[in-house]
């Protein structure tokens, strides 16, 4: 498996993988996000201004995460969405890294890191919550016509 392909998308498979079959799996970038909760320079990353319609895959593992329609502009440097494809599709904690409270957004499937999520910004968006989400931890797959 060559380093940009995303692993199987099988939970059981997904959560037994090693850390070193994640460096195998992973360019170095994606390792740091991903498997050690980095954050990819703002304004940098290949989602963050995209408008093509689709789902928006985990990259480590494949699994859904987000829809475009879910997708808004928040000038923050980074993709942004205002829900999660499913309730399930990812899972929340308290991350207290940085010396502030924070909510971290892991992928539920595979445990990686995708970014945080905030709320009560004043954004126009039915949810009131910011998923500001790293595009190195995602794909994008089209819509098809």
């Amino acid at each position: 498996m060559s380093p940009n392909t995303p692993a199987e998308s099988h939970a059981s498979d997904a959560t037994q993988i090693s850390d070193s079959e994640w460096r195998e799996r992973l360019t170095p970038a994606e390792y740091r996000v991903l498997r050690q909760a980095g954050t990819e320079a703002p304004f940098t990353g290949e989602y963050t201004d995209t408008t093509t319609v689709g789902v928006y895959r985990c990259r480590a593992c494949d699994a859904e995460l987000f829809r475009s329609e879910q997708k808004f502009e928040s000038h923050c440097g980074w993709p942004s969405f205002f829900s999660p494809l499913a309730g399930d599709a990812v899972v929340e904690r308290v991350d207290t890294s940085l010396g502030m409270r924070r909510v971290e957004v892991l992928c539920a499937n595979c445990g990686s890191h995708l970014g945080h999520v905030f709320e009560g910004e004043g954004y126009d968006t039915p949810t009131d919550l910011r998923y500001c989400i790293n595009s190195i931890s995602l794909t994008l797959e089209p819509a098809e016509d």
